[in-house]
């Protein structure tokens, strides 16, 4: 069986039950301001989802112990080789069967199209996580990242045309080749594509940091009042409009403000609220410490009515480029 699809695995929706989250320790000083205060940050992320379910952080040998400290005993350090620590584009995305069976599937991982030098052992840490969970591996020869996706768990996924089909991941693909690709390892039937982002430096235009599905037929999608950004955000949220899901479903967009007014001088900093992550029985939301946070919170708690909303200050995460969906990666319950 060399196709997931083939023995009925799919990736299942992020509120799907979880067996555990997966992180990464921070570990390459030139994306952070205060690596301290990155590793505090991160823990604290840790420390919330572990609220609702098992969470497991990866660290290099020569930084579990200092992990273990700041995350505490109810959390697991696993020690393995990394580079960074963004387990959404690193880690594998997790398959299930409906029947008990586990598996992955392994993009290449290139560092974001070469942003950074150092990443063999990122690029080997999916394969490692399967390994110890006792998963399937499918390898594919797509390069692609975790969060450059998302998925309804009923045969639909959303990316950009920005991020998978850029040169400096693909450049002999086209996008039917990558859709295709993308359905054969994720078990999705159909495939929705938006614009991105184009201009956004970091990972070119993640969907994580955009859109999200937060049930089925729902999508939960970001508008920014920042001038830099707010026509590409637009002209996602027109192509999102009038699409439906692989059911058939025209797709209910929920439309959500980003942190727009939160203070940073890093040209990376990631003021997204749809960056957060579904836990089972709960949600941990970023946070920022500004006006907007209270009507992302009253936004999250209105979609979410039967989960607990924990809301993290992440600015010391946010500096990176990411937010708590692109430092979480989580296993399916099987």
């Amino acid at each position: 069986m060399q196709n997931p699809a083939d023995g009925g695995f799919f990736m299942p929706a992020e509120w799907a039950p979880h067996a555990r989250c997966w992180m990464i320790w921070p570990s390459r000083p030139e994306v952070w301001d205060d690596m301290a205060a990155t590793k505090t940050a991160y823990a604290a992320v840790a420390r919330a989802i572990r609220l609702f379910e098992p969470v497991t952080m990866v660290a290099n040998a020569a930084d579990v112990r200092e992990a273990q400290e700041l995350l505490g005993p109810a959390i697991e350090v696993m020690a393995a080789p990394v580079d960074d620590s963004w387990a959404r584009d690193v880690g594998p995305c997790f398959l299930i069967d409906g029947k008990g069976g586990l598996a992955g599937a392994d993009f290449r991982f290139n560092a974001w199209g070469g942003k950074y030098e150092g990443y063999d052992n990122d690029g080997r840490l999916a394969g490692k996580l399967l390994e110890a969970t006792g998963a399937r591996r499918f390898a594919s020869p797509l390069t692609a990242e975790g969060g450059g996706i998302t998925v309804d768990g009923e045969g639909t996924l959303i990316t950009t045309e920005s991020c998978f089909p850029n040169a400096n991941r693909n450049p002999d693909w086209s996008r039917d080749e990558i859709e295709a690709e993308l359905k054969r390892t994720l078990g999705v039937t159909k495939v929705i594509w938006i614009p991105g982002d184009p201009n956004e430096k970091e990972t070119d235009g993640h969907v994580d940091g955009i859109a999200a599905f937060v049930r089925p037929g729902v999508v939960l999608v970001e508008v920014t009042e920042d001038p830099e950004y707010s026509a590409v955000m637009q002209e996602n949220l027109k192509a999102l409009r009038g699409q439906r899901d692989a059911k058939g479903r025209e797709l209910e967009l929920i439309v959500i403000s980003d942190a727009s007014d939160a203070e940073s001088d890093c040209w990376r900093f990631c003021r997204s609220y749809v960056n957060s992550y579904i836990a089972n029985g709960g949600v941990v939301m970023p946070c920022y410490g500004v006006d907007a946070d209270r009507r992302a919170m009253e936004t999250f708690r209105r979609i979410y009515p039967e989960r607990q909303v924990v809301p993290v200050v992440i600015d010391d995460i946010a500096i990176g480029g990411g937010g708590i969906h692109c430092i979480t990666q989580q296993q399916p319950l099987v």
